[in-house]
């Protein structure tokens, strides 16, 4: 009884932050409508509207502390539920078709970023710590990485709060920029997939980033995204392998939280791509499924949005940007070279 009313409690507790977040995902709606008034096309789609103007509430209006709760259930658990939804979209083929060589080019390239994004922070003169973890959260999947690594190499609060901070800035920014970079180079929807999926933090990101695009590129992204997240596991062993090399830190703190390697939406979302395959959803579900699981994103990118105060991340340091800046940069670069190599156009 007592679980059952703590359970309510908590979820009248959550209303009034889901209903904020549902009015900015209604307001970016409108503004991709507006912009197809104006422009005949929409140049953001509400998917990135809803950040831009979540992040404007944040930023310059002061938030009543009783809309945080909700914030932070549409921010997580609203969009972890998209995810799940999306694996209804996505077959066993699709993985099949994607090939061992995109498999095995992603997994490389995430050992090179990481390699390469840690090389830059220590040039920049970021501490170990701090430099390992802009590194997996560039390199992987963003504040999910950078939580699971902390207590590997017994992170300071202070760096794994500097790093999701302008992993969370930084996110955005790649979220606003990529769906321009497509339409001004024409890239297909595949090959744009691919871009995302390497280069986008978060999986529901990568749906914010591909779906102007299209289905096709949101599918893509996505498996190419999962791909990412799932070398998480064997990167984290071998920091653990490796050690810190703090002198004060002793083998019985270094631990591995497992539990965090693989979240229970992954697990969902490949549950769903199962049941997908082994055609037990019917194709009339696949529509509304798709629907739901797009309104579940734009409303937790609302709230993503809302969880961001650009004020305090660019009062938080100038070289955890530039590392996080530059080893973006070089992502994009790896990106590229890997449909290079591939021979994806």
């Amino acid at each position: 009884m007592q679980t059952a009313q703590t359970w309510r409690e908590t979820s009248l507790a959550a209303l009034p932050g889901i209903a904020l977040c549902s009015a900015v995902a209604a307001m970016g709606f409108v503004a991709e409508q507006a912009e197809k008034a104006l422009f005949g096309r929409a140049w953001f789609e509400s998917l990135v509207m809803a950040i831009v103007i979540g992040a404007a509430i944040r930023t310059f209006a002061s938030l009543n502390p009783r809309f945080e709760a909700g914030i932070k259930v549409s921010a997580k658990l609203l969009l972890e539920l998209a995810i799940v939804l999306l694996g209804a979209s996505i077959s066993v083929s699709a993985i099949a078709g994607a090939g061992p060589a995109l498999v095995a080019g992603v997994a490389g390239s995430v050992f090179i970023a990481v390699l390469s994004s840690y090389t830059i922070g220590r040039l920049l003169k970021l501490e170990h710590r701090l430099a390992l973890l802009v590194a997996c959260g560039n390199s992987i999947c963003g504040n999910s990485a950078i939580v699971a690594v902390a207590p590997v190499i017994k992170a300071r609060a202070e760096d794994v709060a500097a790093s999701i901070a302008f992993t969370a800035a930084l996110g955005i920014l790649v979220v606003l920029l990529l769906p321009l970079g497509q339409h001004a180079t024409g890239m297909s929807a595949e090959s744009y997939g691919i871009l995302s999926g390497m280069t986008v933090y978060a999986v529901p990101q990568v749906l914010a980033a591909t779906a102007p695009v299209g289905l096709l590129s949101m599918q893509t992204g996505t498996l190419v995204k999962l791909i990412r997240v799932m070398m998480l596991a064997p990167v984290i062993f071998c920091i653990g392998l490796i050690g810190d090399r703090s002198a004060e830190r002793s083998t019985t703190e270094r631990r591995i939280e497992w539990s965090k390697l693989v979240p229970w939406f992954i697990i969902g979302f490949v549950a769903l791509m199962a049941l997908r395959s082994g055609g037990m959803i019917p194709d009339q579900a696949l529509s509304p499924l798709e629907t739901l699981a797009t309104a579940l994103t734009i409303v937790s990118m609302a709230a993503l949005g809302l969880s961001v105060d650009m004020r305090t991340i660019l009062s938080s340091g100038g070289r955890v940007l530039a590392a996080g800046t530059l080893s973006l940069g070089l992502l994009v670069g790896i990106s590229l070279a890997l449909l290079h190599l591939l021979g994806i156009r």
